[in-house]
C-alpha cells in the first residue's frame, strides 16, 4: 500500500534501467514484430530541449508506454510519471512502479479510505466517505467541525495506532487532523519527488483528467500548482489511437496506429495571468485556496489545447457533460 514509508524510500533515476530494460524486452518485440504497433508523433519540432510537463489526455491504462518507447528511442529522453496512488495497493504492481521512475499521487481520499479499511475492516460505505471528506476539508482550512452525524466504526476514532506512516493520538487530536497531517506529510515528500525528477533531467507526464477516460473531462489543478511553482514548460500532447491497442487490462499490446500530436509548448514567461508573485507550497491548504482560481484556469487552458491536438471522437462531449468522478466514494481509491 502507499504509505509515508513507501514515499519516503522512493528514489528517481536520470536513466531509468528497468525502463529501458522493459522497452527492449516487452515493447520493442510487441511493437516491431506483426500485428504491429505504429506510433507517430506529429509535430515533435515543437518539442523543446529543455525537461518539461507533459499533459496527456488518458484513454487507457498504457498509453504513455508507446509514448516513453519512442521519445526514449528517438530522442534519448526519460520521464517520471504521476500514478495512482491505488496501484500500490498490489505490492508486486508497486514494485514495479517503483522501479520504473513513477510517482504516486498522493490525496485526502486515498488516505482516509485507506484508514478507514484497515481500522474497520471494510471500505467505507459512499454516505461515510462523502460525511468524512466534508470534516477532512473542513479541519484543512481551520473550519472546527464534530465527527460526522453518523454511526462510524468505534475503532476508526478512538484506537490508537500507526498505519499509514505517522501516529493517530486520539484524544490530542481528531481523526480528521490526523488525517490533514498525514496528507500533509506524504505531499511534502511527493513534492520532493518531482524536485529531484527536474534535478536530474527528467521530463514529467501528467494526466491532468486524474481518471482514465476516452473522451476528454476537466481537468485537476495538481499540473498547474507544479508548472507554475517551478516554472516548467508545458508540453501538450493528444493521444488517439491508444485504446484501441490496448482495450483492456492486457500489457501487450494489439496491433494498430497511435498518433501523439505535440502542441505548441505552453512556457512560464508566456502565462502572466497566472503567475504568483509569492513563494507558496504546491497542495497546501492555503495555497489551493488563496490560488485555486488561478490554478483551475491554466488547467483549464491547458485541457483546451489538449482537445485541440485530439481526434475527434476523445474531445470534450458535445453536451458539455464532465464524466469526471464516475467511481463514487473510496471505489476511487480503493
Amino acid at each position: 500500500m502507499l504509505d509515508l514509508q513507501t514515499l519516503e524510500r522512493m528514489r528517481l533515476t536520470a536513466r531509468p534501467r528497468v525502463q529501458e530494460l522493459l522497452g527492449w524486452t516487452v515493447l520493442y518485440p510487441n511493437y516491431r514484430l506483426p500485428p504491429r504497433v505504429e506510433i507517430e508523433f506529429e509535430h515533435v519540432e515543437r518539442l523543446p530541449d529543455e525537461p518539461v510537463i507533459y499533459a496527456m489526455n488518458h484513454t487507457d491504462r498504457y498509453n504513455y508506454w508507446p509514448f516513453q518507447f519512442r521519445l526514449w528511442r528517438s530522442r534519448g529522453r526519460f520521464t517520471t510519471t504521476w500514478v495512482k496512488g491505488k496501484y500500490y495497493e498490489n505490492r508486486w504492481i508497486g514494485r514495479f512502479m517503483e522501479a520504473t521512475n513513477n510517482i504516486p499521487t498522493v490525496s485526502r481520499g486515498y488516505l482516509l479510505s485507506k484508514d478507514f479499511q484497515l481500522a474497520a475492516g471494510r471500505t467505507p460505505r459512499t454516505a461515510e466517505y462523502e460525511a468524512l471528506r466534508h470534516w477532512v476539508d473542513a479541519a484543512a482550512l481551520d473550519r472546527a467541525l464534530p465527527p460526522p452525524e453518523l454511526e462510524l466504526p468505534r475503532d476508526l476514532l478512538a484506537q490508537p495506532r500507526n498505519t499509514l506512516g505517522i501516529e493517530f493520538r486520539p484524544g490530542t487530536e481528531t481523526w480528521a487532523a490526523y488525517i490533514n497531517r498525514l496528507f500533509e506529510r506524504m505531499m511534502r515528500r511527493f513534492v520532493e519527488l518531482n524536485e529531484e525528477g527536474f534535478a536530474k533531467g527528467l521530463d514529467l507526464i501528467v494526466f491532468p483528467q486524474g481518471t482514465r477516460s476516452k473522451r476528454l473531462s476537466r481537468g485537476h489543478p495538481g499540473l498547474a500548482q507544479i508548472a507554475l511553482r517551478y516554472r516548467k514548460t508545458i508540453q501538450p500532447i493528444g493521444c488517439s489511437g491508444s485504446d484501441r491497442c490496448y482495450p483492456g487490462s492486457s500489457p501487450i499490446a494489439k496491433g494498430g496506429h497511435i498518433t501523439y500530436r505535440f502542441g505548441e509548448p505552453i512556457r512560464w514567461q508566456d502565462l502572466r495571468e497566472f503567475h504568483i508573485d509569492e513563494d507558496y507550497e504546491p497542495f497546501s491548504p492555503e495555497a489551493e485556496s488563496r490560488h485555486h482560481e488561478c490554478f483551475q484556469g491554466l488547467v483549464d487552458l491547458v485541457m483546451g489545447r489538449i482537445n485541440d491536438l485530439v481526434e475527434p471522437e476523445y474531445r470534450f462531449p458535445e453536451n458539455g457533460q464532465d464524466k469526471r468522478g464516475a467511481a463514487q466514494g473510496a471505489d476511487r481509491f480503493l
